[in-house]
């Protein structure tokens, strides 16, 4: 397999086709609502956090360790107990 080397930038290859423009806007409209979603949960930080525990599952997965949700936040819960006993 031969290796992959990006071209240097600027890249002179036009990038916005119609294809690209529409994808994009679907991901505006998806950021947006995402974002009035996230302004109603009380605990914003939740969203966030759950982000990471959830990469921490599949790059756990990758290395063949397979472990639940519950699981993870349990042991989340009790890392944050174990810190704030010091």
């Amino acid at each position: 397999m031969k290796e992959f080397i990006p071209p240097n930038l600027p890249i002179t290859k036009d990038i916005e086709t119609k294809a690209i423009l529409k994808k994009s806007i679907m991901a505006n409209r998806a950021l947006a609502k995402l974002n009035g979603v996230s302004k109603i949960i009380p605990n914003s930080n939740i969203l966030i956090n759950s982000l990471a525990l959830q990469e921490a599952k599949d790059s756990s997965e990758i290395e063949n360790i397979i472990t639940t949700h519950d699981e993870l936040y349990q042991a989340h819960l009790a890392m944050k107990k174990y810190i704030s006993c010091y």
